[in-house]
């Protein structure tokens, strides 16, 4: 059994943007990134392997279409830097967004049922996107599935056009 001190530390307690690589984006953007980060922040399991420290803190920044992400404890001091391709999420983030606007489209004139199933697509693109970070984060990040999906989030608000 883990011990209780040890899972405390496996926790993220910020997120920043880099703002010379993500940049602001307009009031809508800003509003979904700070509800990704609290909801992030609220609820994680976030670790580096091999890796005593703890909590973190993530600063993510954009370098040619790579998203880089700089784990830091809690102090501000580095622990690590990870560099994930984007191109592997291209098809779900074109997908995903895709049935984002079908969504939006449809609240104003489907019926609850046609709503539902849009949205039930929605979560499992959203699904699929987290499974495949939780891949590309193996053995760089521990982090749980409900975590993954979080930081999803944060990656799909990166990108949302609003």
């Amino acid at each position: 059994m883990e011990d209780p001190a040890a899972s405390s530390r496996k926790k993220l307690v910020g997120v920043t943007f880099d703002e010379s690589s993500i940049g602001r984006g307009n009031p809508d953007q800003e509003h979904e990134r700070a509800i990704a980060i609290y909801d992030l922040v609220e609820e994680n399991l976030f670790g580096v392997p091999d890796h005593d420290g703890g909590p973190y803190a993530l600063h993510i920044a954009l370098h040619d279409s790579k998203l880089a992400f700089e784990i830091r404890l809690e102090t501000g001091e580095k622990v690590v830097t990870h560099i994930l391709s984007l191109t592997p999420f291209r098809r779900i983030l074109k997908d995903y967004f895709m049935v984002c606007e079908s969504y939006y489209a449809a609240i104003r004139t489907a019926t609850p049922s046609q709503i539902e199933a849009i949205d039930m697509g929605r979560r499992g693109l959203h699904n699929d996107g987290a499974r495949l970070l939780a891949e590309r984060l193996k053995g760089k990040v521990e982090c749980d599935f409900d975590t993954a999906r979080r930081i999803f989030t944060l990656v799909t608000a990166l990108h949302w056009k609003g």
